[in-house]
């Protein structure tokens, strides 16, 4: 039995990953324990871990292979239209042996297909947390802030710099149409020391805008974004749950890695479309969530965590995108 740690260190682009001629066990994400969870191949999203066990339990004879490609490409969103590299990537597993291994051609396995959206919907959902945490009555309690955070790339205007982009635009990610600018002066020395002009407090809870997040649109005054460093303050201890909804902005057609700083998750949820606060929470995982500090998030759906504010700090919310 070997033990596989696995990291996509990859800046966009999720990550199919099977070992050839054998599956794989997940026993953990970001650190943090799962139930046991046999499988043909993982999918990982950027600044993810996961553990794996692999069995070499391929019987070994003369006419056994003994060699097997280890193999991974990347996994996008089926709607997607942005150009991906589609070329697979190869290692090779070998067993100990007394024969020749020179001239024989390792066993390779099929992944999914780079937008096979059912197979990562499958694998996501398979994965479960131990849940014998003591902080797993975060996920069943009424939740004291509750967000709705959409993700997407937007374009910013370039003043008095030259930008590629159309009319001397660049692109710039956002969430709740805020880009974050990262100050010149700390935030947290900001707020020790009483120093006006460096962040506000109003990160909005909502999308200043409302529309159809998931369709096509191509409108121009919803593609624009201003930089600021806006901050959302929670008390201490208070249960947090967050609906990240992919959008799908003509300069937004990827999917979303979060990756959250200072403390960990439950995946509760996971949906397509739009986000329906009414049907949607029914489908949550209330009783063994992943615990993770990473998740991607679908360009044309939703992902909800919980968590509890138990580590007093400045923390960043990353998305990738």
């Amino acid at each position: 039995m070997y033990l596989l740690r696995v990291i996509n260190a990859a800046p966009e682009n999720d990550f199919l990953f099977a070992v050839s001629g054998h599956n794989v066990t997940v026993v953990g994400t970001d650190a943090s324990y799962t139930k046991p969870y046999l499988n043909e191949f993982i999918i990982i999203t950027p600044g993810q871990t996961m553990d794996l066990l692999l069995q070499a339990n391929q019987l070994q004879n003369s006419s056994s292979p003994f060699r097997y490609y280890i193999i991974a490409h990347t996994y996008f969103d089926g709607t997607s239209k942005a150009t991906r590299d589609l070329n697979m990537t190869v290692a090779i597993l070998e067993y100990k042996t007394n024969h020749s291994a020179a001239s024989l051609r390792p066993i390779f396995t099929s992944l999914p297909k780079y937008n096979d959206t059912n197979a990562s919907d499958a694998f996501t959902r398979g994965l479960r947390s131990l849940a014998n945490s003591d902080d797993l009555a975060v996920v069943t309690q009424t939740a004291d802030v509750k967000m709705y955070i959409t993700l997407s790339a937007n374009t910013q205007m370039c003043h008095n710099i030259s930008c590629l982009g159309p009319n001397n635009t660049r692109l710039a990610t956002s969430m709740n149409n805020a880009s974050f600018q990262t100050p010149k002066i700390d935030v947290l020395d900001a707020y020790y020391n009483s120093i006006a002009g460096v962040y506000t407090t109003d990160f909005p809870d909502q999308p200043p805008n409302f529309f159809n997040f998931t369709g096509d649109t191509n409108q121009e005054n919803l593609a624009f974004v201003d930089k600021s460093t806006k901050v959302k303050v929670l008390e201490y201890n208070s249960t947090v749950e967050i609906v990240f909804q992919g959008t799908n902005l003509e300069y937004g057609d990827v999917t979303h890695p979060i990756h959250l700083h200072g403390h960990r998750f439950y995946a509760v949820g996971r949906g397509t479309g739009n986000f329906d606060n009414k049907t949607d929470p029914l489908s949550y995982n209330l009783v063994d969530p992943p615990h993770q500090n990473t998740l991607g998030v679908p360009k044309n759906g939703w992902a909800t965590i919980r968590f509890r504010a138990a580590n007093p700090g400045e923390f960043i919310v990353f998305p990738f995108c």
